[in-house]
């Protein structure tokens, strides 16, 4: 796991000479030393133009050996290269019978022996992993920037001199540079860099809590989207946009190929898919361990990885706010079954305020999930004892883990049968209802039935199904739910909301059931910007490596040929990966409501950080700033601070994430 940066500058307004290159290049790689404190390296090829900057987070071939950038033994590729590639090592020992010779043993070394043996394209699909990378081909005269299938590595480019970036394939415009890096903040040390703020993306930002790729919150700089591959051909200066694999190619993949086998076989099939995918990912010549929230997913990694492990596994797990909130007990039952070296850190509401502050630096775009800070925590405590972990991330969007899977086309078709007023009459009542104490009341009926009985959080779900009321089909409700401040258009000035991925008709897979394209746009959004950004800034800012098995794109075309009764079948979500943790774990270690992995926002919003926010959200300076509507900001700040308005500090959560964003990095 590393962080690169670079360029591309055909006029030499970054390069004007070597040491100007050297410079720009050690510049960017500094921003990114979080990512990489092991090794630093920048290589300028002259002739083409092209510069490669490097920082290493040391995980195979601890050596010299497998410093970056690092060329071809023939010298035609060039790479600078973020993440793993899991099966390097079959692949390795195919180039080997190929005639291919090898220095030391880095993934790198092997990927670089597959672009000399079947060219770039043929030779990422048959990688397995999570990577992004630059590439330079002297033969061909040509620089590749490559993303993994699922996103999770990230890899932004842009456009110098003010230039905005235009989608697709395009010409580099004359005087402008292409630059590259796995964060916006390298972007920003390019001494030729200068960013503004796209109110289109802020907007969505301010909708989802997010910033939906292909956009960044610079109109000047973008995210290449997953499964993509951007070809700048050196001669013509003419960049190419390409997609190498799409997740709508693979649930379509799954519609035509379903699995033929019963219940039996597919719980087999999981578990042997599984413990592969953990296997490979458990290779590493520095200390390994795992995330243990307690949850299906976690679970499910952590007992496959005992099961092929000589020794103890380390396990590691942060205690956390109030009881709603608190997994820790869950987790520590299932470490202790499995025999797993765990470790179990109380932090105090106080630990984790104080990491507020930094979230702006540490997520350089504008990012509102607020189990950021949960998990920049217990990334922090796994770094004292290993340098990789592995997590559960991705298995709800795999096997059907989300509520809203099950709620959608169930609340779609019961609103149908009413006419609207009575749909409002309801609603009302609804809304009516005292949040706080039907949280309560839903805990303790929740203590006493199974899981996928639950009714955790019901004073939450009871306000949210008010607002869901309004929809007549099961699509406007999803994507009522996956939009945490409905209101953004009214909040944002000038407010714009771009094709996202959510509603662009060619990104998703319309003829298949409701479940599996929710399934789908997950993938192609939420997993990618919220989730996997999640993960990748809080374990990268302590120089921690996450991996994710449940990723794994063998894995995830079984279960995309699962038929959708073995993912949700009688309200129980996730039904097959529960009965493969079955074979592990005993079922009432695990048999719980969903709880994620939150924070008591609503409460800290209310109480220690009201100064703050009130700071951030000031009439007189968001009206200096122009970004968002001093009026319809402090009425949405009036809302949060009344307990009776039931509000769960969400959408107020998006405006300060922004404010922070902005007062850190000052929109550029």
């Amino acid at each position: 796991m590393c962080g690169f940066a670079g360029f591309v500058d055909p006029n030499g307004r970054i390069a004007r000479g070597g040491d100007d290159a050297e410079r720009a290049l050690r510049a960017m790689a500094c921003s990114l030393v979080h990512r990489g404190p092991d090794d630093d390296g920048v290589a300028f090829d002259a002739p083409n133009g092209v510069g490669l900057a490097f920082r290493r987070l040391a995980i195979l071939d601890l050596s010299p050996a497998g410093h970056q950038p690092m060329e071809s033994a023939r010298g035609r590729y060039a790479i600078a290269f973020n993440g793993e590639v899991y099966n390097h090592g079959a692949l390795r020992e195919e180039l080997r019978v190929r005639g291919h010779a090898f220095r030391g043993h880095s993934d790198t070394e092997t990927m670089l022996a597959a672009f000399e043996e079947w060219g770039v394209e043929r030779a990422i699909a048959r990688f397995e992993g999570m990577f992004a990378f630059a590439v330079l081909d002297r033969t061909e005269r040509a620089l590749w920037l490559v993303r993994d299938r699922f996103g999770v590595k990230p890899l932004f480019y842009g456009l110098t001199h003010a230039a905005r970036v235009p989608g697709g394939s395009f010409a580099l415009p004359a005087g402008a540079a292409l630059v590259f890096a796995s964060e916006l903040k390298a972007l920003r040390a390019c001494p030729a860099w200068s960013g503004s703020v796209d109110r289109g993306a802020l907007t969505l930002f301010v909708r989802h809590g997010y910033v939906p790729g292909p956009l960044s919150i610079h109109p000047e700089a973008r995210k290449l989207r997953p499964g993509h591959l951007l070809r700048l051909d050196l001669a013509s200066a003419r960049v190419e946009e390409r997609c190498w694999w799409h997740s709508r190619d693979l649930v379509r993949r799954g519609a035509a190929n379903r699995f033929a086998g019963g219940d039996a076989e597919a719980i087999q099939a999981v578990d042997e898919a599984l413990l592969e995918s953990v296997r490979l990912r458990m290779e590493a010549d520095v200390p390994l361990g795992a995330f243990l929230s307690g949850g299906v997913d976690s679970s499910a990694v952590v007992a496959a990885m005992q099961a092929q492990s000589p020794r103890p596994v380390r396990t590691f797990t942060i205690g956390f706010g109030p009881k709603d909130l608190d997994e820790a007990p869950y987790a520590r039952a299932i470490a202790k079954h499995l025999g797993t070296e765990h470790t179990e850190v109380y932090v105090s509401g106080d630990d984790a305020l104080a990491t507020v502050p930094r979230l702006a630096e540490i997520w350089d775009e504008p990012f509102a999930d607020s189990s950021q800070i949960p998990t920049l925590l217990v990334s922090e405590i796994a770094r004292r004892s290993v340098t990789v972990s592995l997590s559960g991330d991705g298995g709800d969007e795999l096997f059907g883990g989300y509520y809203r899977y099950a709620w959608a086309q169930a609340i779609a078709s019961r609103s149908q049968r009413l006419p609207r007023g009575a749909r409002a009459v309801i609603a009302a009542l609804l809304r009516a209802t005292p949040r706080g104490i039907a949280n309560r009341t839903g805990r303790a009926l929740s203590s006493v039935l199974p899981s996928r009985l639950s009714v955790d959080r019901a004073g939450d779900r009871a306000h949210r199904l008010a607002e869901l009321l309004s929809h007549d089909d099961a699509w406007s409700i999803y994507l009522d739910l996956v939009a945490n401040c409905p209101q953004a258009d009214a909040l944002v000035l000038g407010a714009s909301r771009p094709v996202t991925a959510l509603t662009d008709p060619d990104a998703l897979v319309p003829e298949l059931d409701i479940e599996t394209r929710m399934m789908q746009a997950d993938i192609a959004s939420y997993l990618v910007d919220d989730i996997l950004v999640k993960v990748d800034r809080a374990s990268m800012a302590v120089s921690l490596e996450a991996r994710e098995p449940l990723l794994d794109s063998r894995l995830a075309e079984l279960a995309f040929a699962l038929p959708l009764s073995m993912k949700i079948r009688d309200g129980e979500r996730k039904w097959v990966l529960r009965r493969v943790l079955e074979r592990r774990v005993p079922r009432a270690l695990f048999d719980r409501p969903k709880m994620g992995f939150g924070v008591p926002l609503a409460e800290w919003l209310r109480g220690p950080l009201r100064p703050w926010a009130e700071a951030l959200l000031a009439p007189e300076r968001l009206a200096h700033e122009g970004y968002l509507d001093p009026a319809a900001a402090q009425a949405l700040w009036a809302r949060t601070l009344d307990p009776t308005r039931g509000s769960s500090g969400y959408d107020a959560w998006n405006l300060l994430m922004f404010q922070a964003w902005l007062e850190r990095w000052g929109g550029g």
